[in-house]
């Protein structure tokens, strides 16, 4: 773990500028890091939500939280692909798990309709609500075009539709 960075990429860090408003429980239950954790939290972090010591969790680069201490995280499992490229996951304080985005182009939309990583993955249809602020930042940054957060949550359930199965398999 040698070669850990705990520095964001540039647009990850441009948008954790924004203010992610909880809005009395109306709005995104996030709160955003400024980097990445250092390689040893990481570990202490993912041995401890699996139970399992034998692992290090070295394929998450954690970027954020909910309220009750669930991570926000790129999954690392695309070879050769550079982070902004990797999917987003939410893996949450009371077990919960899920693929929230195929890469950071499509989590900027998910969170242009309103959804955080939190809310994507608590609840199974969650309720779009645009946000000016996070709209306007994904038609400056995103590289694709709009999507809903449902689309966004379809495609990314579709890629990887054996995630929570495999978190399972690495828990004790």
């Amino acid at each position: 773990m040698s070669n850990w960075d705990t520095t964001f990429p540039p647009l990850l860090r441009k948008l954790h500028q924004l203010e992610f408003d909880y809005d009395d429980g109306d709005g995104y239950d996030f709160e955003p890091y400024q980097s990445f954790f250092p390689a040893e939290e990481n570990a202490s972090w993912f041995k401890a939500w699996t139970g399992n010591a034998a692992i290090d969790g070295s394929q998450f680069r954690v970027f954020g939280q909910d309220g009750t201490g669930g991570y926000a995280a790129f999954w690392l499992v695309l070879p050769d692909q550079p982070i902004e490229k990797q999917p987003v996951v939410f893996l949450g304080s009371e077990g919960e798990k899920g693929v929230v985005a195929l890469n950071l182009d499509e989590y900027l939309w998910l969170l242009a309709d309103g959804v955080g990583p939190y809310e994507a993955v608590a609840y199974p249809s969650p309720d779009s609500k645009p946000n000016a602020q996070f709209t306007l930042f994904a038609q400056e940054n995103s590289g694709i075009a709009k999507l809903s957060a449902a689309e966004v949550l379809a495609r990314a359930n579709e890629a990887y539709p054996s995630f929570s199965e495999q978190i399972d398999s690495l828990c004790r």
